[in-house]
């Protein structure tokens, strides 16, 4: 499975770029990881969206899913015709409407608010919690 992390926002503070490096690790043997940052601008986002991916767009809005509804969602797209999900993590703004409307799913991680940063690491920890689920591996729950 191809897993494509579209971003807006470069990190800055190390501890957080140690924290991304080492989920990306971590998820090396489950997936092919790609990260690419782009401007916070719909258009270059838009344009980074693979067409034959599953596109996945972080919002305020998304709906909710469990660590084990989100392994489900992965394990069907992984064994459909979609092999490939893109996730898309906008600025201190929030995704352009035009991006969201793109996404075949809107995905929330919390009710609360994170820094774009906050998100993306977030994220990385449940995609690999959520390939442990799959292979059938003890996680700490």
């Amino acid at each position: 499975m191809i897993i494509r992390i579209i971003c807006v926002g470069k990190i800055k503070e190390s501890y957080m770029a140690q924290g991304i490096a080492d989920y990306a690790a971590r998820l090396a043997p489950y997936c092919r990881l790609e990260i690419a940052v782009v401007a916070d601008e719909a258009a270059k986002i838009l344009a980074r969206l693979a067409p034959d991916a599953y596109k996945i767009a972080l919002t305020l809005d998304g709906q909710s899913l469990s660590s084990a509804a989100l392994a489900d969602k992965l394990r069907h797209l992984a064994i459909s015709a979609r092999p490939r999900v893109d996730f898309i993590i906008g600025g201190s703004d929030g995704l352009p409407p035009q991006v969201a409307n793109a996404a075949d799913m809107r995905l929330c991680l919390s009710a609360m608010t994170f820094p774009h940063q906050l998100a993306r690491l977030i994220l990385l920890e449940q995609l690999y919690r959520a390939f442990r689920i799959i292979s059938g591996e003890p996680y700490h729950k």
